[in-house]
């Protein structure tokens, strides 16, 4: 895809609102376990821990379920989120249902996909969640995991959407694209989405452009000390007095009845108009890593030669 092609993010985000107020968002079949494993890689685990947040449930990654199921025979259900439904998801559901026996739960956006139609056969159909999605570029999953997180909410993707139009396409700083690092404060509840903002700057930006995220009360302890003219302070749903330059804040509200759905939409928005007004350095790059990670990354035997175990 050429790069006039692809979307910025804050696009994205537009478009996944758009979709998903297009049709009535599933029910969850969470079944009623005595203790949950939820299994998830990239920002499929954080969505998890926002889905789960109510609940003493346990969180892994594909690297650490196994163990993680080892250390805690109490688990007797397992609930897997995966936005293609392929790569680790079908061995991951295949370890979990098929050699463990746990009942076993797949969110998704193809119900379809190798783990979806394996599980369905393993179980029933009625195991397996999907969520619609927009084709999007590598690694954006802005429809998938924010459909999935408003299913849990209950938000109304529509009234997010407006007040984005309404609240924060007027505010947008024009000058994102002079600062080399950005902070942006959440509130303490909320902290389960930084870890999602963190890694949508890791993705747009490598090491460009510099991206902190921390709630208001984490952001007490030390995190200011060296303060810096090129860093921009970003308030999700706060009102920033204390903190970076008083030119160098960018205030966006809320809304009654805000949620999780709706900080995850508008923290992606606002990282997105920082990439509109930057370099295209994931434009540039997408297409040629997401050929690598198909072909090289995600073949065990050729990633574990190039990084292997180095001791002395």
């Amino acid at each position: 895809m050429s790069v006039s092609k692809i979307k910025d993010l804050y696009e994205a985000v537009i478009d996944a609102l758009e979709l998903h107020s297009s049709y009535e968002l599933p029910k969850l079949n969470l079944g009623k376990p005595n203790k949950r494993l939820v299994v998830g890689s990239g920002n499929a685990l954080p969505t998890g821990r926002i889905i789960f947040k109510d609940e003493d449930a346990l969180f892994a990654n594909e690297g650490q379920y196994k163990k993680m199921l080892d250390n805690n025979p109490s688990v007797d259900e397992a609930f897997v989120i995966s936005a293609s439904g392929e790569k680790d998801a079908p061995g991951i559901i295949n370890y979990l249902c098929k050699d463990k026996g746990l009942e076993t739960f797949l969110l998704t956006c193809n119900k379809n996909s190798s783990a979806g139609r394996l599980l369905s056969g393993l179980l029933a159909p009625e195991y397996v969640t999907e969520i619609r999605e927009n084709k999007e570029p590598i690694t954006y999953n802005t429809s998938t995991y924010l459909g999935m997180i408003l299913v849990k909410t209950g938000e109304n993707p529509r009234k997010i959407l407006e007040h984005i139009r309404q609240h924060l396409e007027p505010t947008v700083p024009k000058n994102l694209g002079d600062y080399r690092s950005f902070y942006i404060i959440t509130q303490p509840e909320y902290e389960k989405v930084n870890e999602m903002f963190l890694t949508k700057f890791d993705e747009l930006f490598g090491g460009k452009v510099n991206g902190r995220c921390y709630t208001s009360e984490t952001t007490r302890h030390a995190k200011t000390i060296i303060p810096s003219d090129d860093e921009m302070f970003i308030s999700i749903g706060l009102k920033n007095d204390l903190f970076g330059k008083p030119n160098a804040r960018w205030d966006i509200p809320l809304f009654e009845g805000a949620n999780f759905g709706s900080v995850v939409a508008i923290g992606y928005y606002a990282i997105g108009r920082i990439q509109e007004q930057n370099p295209s350095y994931f434009k540039e790059n997408a297409d040629t890593y997401g050929k690598y990670q198909k072909d090289k990354l995600f073949d065990n035997d050729y990633f574990n030669s190039g990084l292997a175990r180095f001791v002395v």
